[in-house]
């Protein structure tokens, strides 16, 4: 082969927090370590997770332990969860954040010296550990600062276009640096997936460029089951308005520490609607909702504080019954906590430092001063690769996952605060475990007729040249077709006719083309970004199709309510031997006796 072969024994496909966390496991257990990331080491999603980390320390409320936070995580998820990442994310979150601690992670303090926890939606108890609203920034320069000290060699600016394999094991992957255009062999004995979510596929996201859904796309490609795919989060706080801050999220912690909900009239809708479910946890008035946030152990959550997908949802109801602010939103208020404390606009800058300053500067708009407007937004993907639960090993031997690219923990719908501790615990398992497979099951063959095809698939748009399809043109209408077809209110119609479209998207993406050379054509990428983002579209709209019943975050016009029928069994993906996606039903295991038993003491 003409490509240069670079030889590691654990390749990591990712570098935010899952990614670097599984980096510095495996090396701690002796294994060679390459990181590819498709930015710069530092810029990763993660750094936009502001509001914190949960982990059941009980810092603040000492009625919290992992059993309430188990409980919690399940009923967040509908019972769709494994079960067994649930029970491992619980009791194993405090542990990891005490050790970002003890690598240098400066954490938000109580009075008396411990780490401050914060109110957080779906959090019986103040669970999250946090930086002010900089949570997700410091955990990855404290990873990156220990990660590279550990040892791990890094590949900056390289993109993923295959996975290698060899007898039905992974071997390594194919990769392009983005500035030069030049093609790597990247051979290894395990690989990772950590390379976070898909919200690209859709017109309104949270999600930076990176986002294209590489790591679902590579792993089925590679034989790998899919997991909840239908399961899309949209961020009930993202800005629509001003231009300059659109798309830009508000973090959770914005209502965690006071901030209400209003529509046009000025009233707060969100006490109009609480589910059955969590609604003797919570408050039915504004002056006990204000207490709760204020730390008042007596008080219940304001209805500001219920889960991502209910407040999402409210917030739809009142901008389609023509009660939205004027750019097709909401207002999220935090500057009326004026009544209620002296020092409110010194308070809102200390506690959430980023989005008085990112707004203020981008904006002209004072959160001390005025409400923000704000809608819904794609921000995180509960569904991914199926992995085992204890390992984070994929179906296909070798082949690991972590983080957003893996599911199971979050089940239907996510808690806030979740994540960053998702990262972080199952970053450590998926490290380590790769680290064991590598070591156990040695050298594996590098197949270099893959790698050729592989190159020639990835050239075909410059043999196209500018005559062919505009992969900008595809991409935006992609993203509309999402947006619009399977967004965050469904029905099947819609859907079908998606799917029937995404047949049409796909025919024009195998014809994209683009002009110029190799070197910083981000035509280019764009193209061969397409398949990804089409592949996980599918999928996407595939098992939303088949989910008959409206359940966390995926929410059916034509069947709002939940089914018994659906509440057994997980929807996987894969493709099928004749390269046709399929899908089918997977029972969830049964939880242990003692398991349901946490879950009953907790309802």
């Amino acid at each position: 082969m003409n490509y240069p072969i670079i030889e590691h024994d654990v390749l990591v496909i990712g570098a935010g927090g899952a990614g670097l966390r599984a980096a510095i496991e495996a090396s701690a257990q002796g294994a060679s370590v390459g990181v590819i990331t498709k930015s710069l080491l530092g810029k990763a999603h993660t750094v936009m997770a502001e509001g914190g980390m949960a982990a059941a320390m009980g810092n603040v409320d000492d009625r919290d332990n992992w059993r309430v936070h188990f409980a919690d995580t399940m009923r967040g998820g509908y019972y769709l969860n494994n079960w067994r990442m649930v029970e491992h994310h619980a009791k194993e979150a405090p542990e990891r954040v005490r050790e970002l601690e003890a690598w240098g992670a400066v954490f938000d303090r109580t009075k008396d010296g411990r780490i401050l926890q914060r109110n957080f939606g779906g959090h019986r108890y103040p669970r999250l550990a946090h930086v002010g609203d900089r949570t997700g920034l410091e955990l990855i320069r404290t990873l990156q600062d220990h990660g590279v000290h550990r040892g791990m060699d890094v590949h900056m600016e390289h993109t993923v276009v295959t996975l290698l394999m060899d007898s039905g094991r992974v071997a390594g992957a194919v990769a392009y640096d983005r500035e030069r255009g030049r093609f790597k062999v990247f051979h290894a004995k395990a690989v990772v997936i950590a390379t976070g979510g898909l919200g690209r596929a859709f017109k309104i996201t949270s999600n930076s460029w990176e986002y294209t859904g590489d790591g679902y796309s590579l792993a089925y490609q590679a034989g790998a089951a899919l997991q909840d795919m239908e399961f899309i989060q949209f961020h009930p706080t993202g800005m629509v308005w001003p231009p300059s801050v659109k798309g830009i999220l508000v973090t959770e912690g914005v209502r965690g520490e006071g901030g209400i909900l209003l529509n046009n009239e000025g009233r707060r809708f969100m006490f109009d609607d609480i589910p059955e479910n969590y609604r003797n946890q919570t408050a039915t008035d504004a002056e006990e909702g204000w207490r709760y946030t204020q730390g008042d152990k007596s008080a219940k959550r304001p209805p500001e504080l219920l889960t991502r997908d209910h407040v999402a949802r409210c917030i739809m109801r009142e901008v389609k019954a023509g009660r939205g602010s004027p750019h097709g939103g909401v207002f999220l208020n935090i500057a009326w906590i004026k009544e209620k404390l002296p020092n409110a606009a010194d308070h809102i800058k200390r506690k959430l430092p980023s989005m008085y300053h990112q707004f203020k500067q981008l904006a002209n708009l004072d959160i001390t001063e005025v409400p923000m407007e704000v809608g819904p937004t794609t921000h995180y993907t509960m569904g991914g690769i199926r992995v085992d639960g204890d390992s984070q090993m994929s179906t296909v031997p070798g082949l690991f996952a972590a983080g957003e690219a893996a599911a199971g923990l979050h089940g239907a719908n996510r808690l806030g605060g979740n994540s960053l501790s998702d990262l972080v615990v199952f970053g450590k398992r998926a490290g380590e475990h790769a680290a064991g497979f590598a070591k156990e099951h040695g050298a594996t063959t590098i197949d270099e007729a893959a790698v050729d095809a592989a190159v020639t698939a990835a050239l075909a748009p410059f043999e196209r040249g500018a005559s062919g399809e505009n992969p900008y043109a595809v991409q935006h209408d992609l993203q509309d077709l999402m947006q619009s077809h399977v967004g965050i209110v469904r029905q099947e119609g819609e859907m079908r006719e998606a799917l029937d479209k995404l047949g049409g998207l796909r025919a024009r993406a195998a014809k994209a083309g683009i002009s110029g050379n190799r070197e910083y054509n981000n035509g280019w990428h764009t193209a061969l970004d397409l398949h990804n983002l089409l592949t996980v579209s599918q999928a996407i709209a595939t098992a939303a199709v088949e989910r008959k019943e409206s359940r966390g975050a995926h929410f059916r016009e034509d069947y709002p309510s939940k089914s018994d029928e659906f509440s057994t069994f997980n929807f996987v993906i894969q493709k099928g031997a004749d390269g046709e996606m399929t899908l089918t039903r997977v029972p969830i295991t049964p939880l242990p006796a003692e398991i349901s038993q946490v879950i009953e003491e907790h309802k």
